[in-house]
């Protein structure tokens, strides 16, 4: 699941609750009160010790207003769960932009990174989060994995959850769940629970994964009383781990290995197998639904030591309360192309059957029975040049390969960001990027040609494509439905270095309707709160582009 620019159920003991005390190197937390207007911190908070700071704001962050206070009404709404809904459909409930009003959209305020926190990670920048909005507060994680609350409002911060901690695997995109006044998120080795209002934290646990189990990049789900979460990159006998916790203790409450057995071929590649890195499905009937991402294998083991590398590049439905395994659909056996199936998947129904809609880097969109896992249909998106079922072909010993070849939709292609379900459609952004491996010996390829993009509309009934509309750029963003629209984001290069466009599309015809230009590159998925589009623009730049990664809130004025 790289990105450029089994089971076992097992109690823990309940980690202990904090007492008002950060421990050194872990976390400390800021509140911020008072003024709207920046003032310089001088005395930055020692790591370690819970600072309260009065009427100003922290030095390492801005906010800018473009508008007027006061000339219209505060922003409403929100978006309260990573993809919207416990469903994962991405549609704005209650959101007041459409067709009429969307040339309307004005950015009302920006929030700007400074220091460490401005530090691109690994090439893919500093944010990749989808934000969290709820009671007039938007809720984001970076990639150095602190938290921040800001006022939807004006952006203000109300505090900041310091944890200056890169994100090792993805990296990300990891981001926040905030359910009954409790934010929840993951550096990656430790869980941690803080007060929305406060941001104070309520617990913590360090010791959830062994060392071959991975670490952790996902936006967690918080249901039921549960915390749902995941790690990526597991390089041990089990792979990835599938995770459910206490949410009011932390404490384990069972563990889902996402690999049968170790792969000698896989463990060899010092990468990792399966896991998660998208926020899963919670269903209405007691279960939950993972999308796993890829085994590392070079496609010389693929073809020599050929195996199906349960449950990789899977969606994966287990017992929400045990993790027992109730089913589970593969769409790429044996995959050597790291084509993850990692998308969230996507609860709703058609025809009156319950279904769950997933998808990932293979470039597909599959639909299967929410009860049995069946496929129902399976339609690809994007391009294709003719390699989709290699690892298929190698599992039956068909598949005759040489080096070079080049796949299409490569690691960084198909379906890279979240899919999005409203009405009878099911839309997705997909990445049109090839990779050429040079020998059959690499587990990872190389990009190669052009880079573009589009944007489908699938019946979600037959699977049958719609509309598709191309797009200049790697659409990033995820597909996102208010009304009669579809918003995503767009990431291309330009004379100046990296540019991003925030795009709306017309959800009956495909047609572009809006378009704006970002201030910063970006590499995360938009939220949607009643007038209020917000983007973290804190994608990957070009070496001659200066740091300047922002939260950007667009309104209609």
């Amino acid at each position: 699941m790289s990105i450029d620019l089994a089971q076992d159920h097992e109690g823990r003991k309940a980690p202990k609750r904090d007492t008002g005390k950060s421990i050194e190197g872990v976390g400390q937390y800021r509140r911020i009160e008072g003024s709207d207007v920046m003032t310089k911190l001088t005395r930055r908070c020692r790591r370690g010790a819970v600072c309260l700071v009065a009427g100003s704001l922290i030095a390492a962050t801005g906010v800018t207003l473009t508008g007027v206070a006061g000339a219209a009404p505060a922003p409403q709404g929100s978006w309260p769960y990573a993809n919207g809904n416990l469903a994962n459909t991405r549609v704005a409930t209650g959101s007041t932009i459409t067709l009429a009003n969307v040339g309307q959209l004005k950015e009302l305020w920006s929030f700007t990174l400074k220091g460490k926190a401005a530090k691109s990670d690994a090439g893919t920048g500093t944010l990749a989060a989808n934000p969290i909005v709820v009671d007039g507060v938007v809720y984001m994680q970076d990639l150095r994995n602190d938290v921040f609350a800001l006022s939807l409002a004006n952006g203000r911060l109300l505090w900041e959850y310091v944890v200056n901690k890169p994100e090792v695997s993805g990296p990300g995109p990891n981001g926040v769940a905030v359910v009954g006044g409790t934010v929840y998120g993951a550096s990656p080795t430790t869980v941690f629970a803080l007060d929305a209002t406060t941001g104070k934290r309520i617990w913590q646990d360090k010791k959830l994964l062994k060392k071959d189990q991975g670490t952790f990049g996902i936006q967690p789900q918080v249901a039921d009383g549960r915390v749902y979460l995941a790690s990526q990159y597991g390089s041990g006998p089990g792979g990835g781990v599938l995770l459910a916790l206490n949410a009011s203790t932390g404490k384990l409450l069972w563990h889902f290995n996402t690999v049968t057995h170790a792969d000698s071929g896989v463990v060899a590649s010092g990468v990792g197998s399966g896991g998660a890195w998208q926020t899963p499905l919670v269903g209405t009937d007691g279960s939950v639904t993972f999308g796993i991402g890829n085994p590392y294998q070079s496609a010389a083991n693929a073809i020599s030591n050929p195996n199906k590398q349960l449950y990789t590049d899977s969606d994966v439905n287990v017992n929400a309360a045990t993790g027992k395994l109730r089913w589970y659909y593969q769409g790429v056996p044996n995959d050597f192309m790291d084509h993850d199936m990692q998308a969230s998947p996507i609860s709703t129904s058609a025809n009156g059957v319950a279904v769950v809609v997933g998808g990932g880097k293979v470039g597909y969109v599959y639909e299967m029975n929410a009860a049995t896992g069946k496929l129902l249909w399976k339609t690809p998106v994007g391009e294709h040049n003719g390699h989709d079922n290699d690892g298929l072909k190698a599992l039956h010993h068909k598949l005759k390969l040489t080096a070079p070849f080049t796949v299409l939709p490569g690691a960084i292609g198909g379906i890279l960001t979240n899919m999005a379900v409203a009405g009878d459609s099911v839309y997705a952004g997909t990445i049109d990027l090839a990779i050429t491996w040079t020998s059959l010996n690499q587990v990872l390829g190389t990009k190669a040609g052009k880079q573009s993009g589009e944007v489908e509309a699938l019946d979600l009934t037959t699977g049958k494509v719609e509309w598709d509309t191309k797009v200049e750029g790697l659409p990033l963003g995820a597909t996102t439905v208010s009304n009669n629209l579809v918003f995503t984001t767009v990431l291309h290069g330009n004379s100046k270095g990296l540019q991003s466009r925030l795009l709306a599309f017309n959800r009956n015809t495909g047609a572009l309707v809006f378009s704006r230009t970002l201030p910063f590159p970006s590499n995360a998925p938009i939220a949607i709160a009643g007038d209020t589009v917000i983007v973290p623009a804190g994608g990957p730049k070009a070496p001659t582009q200066a740091e300047d990664p922002q939260i950007v809130a667009y309104t209609i004025r």
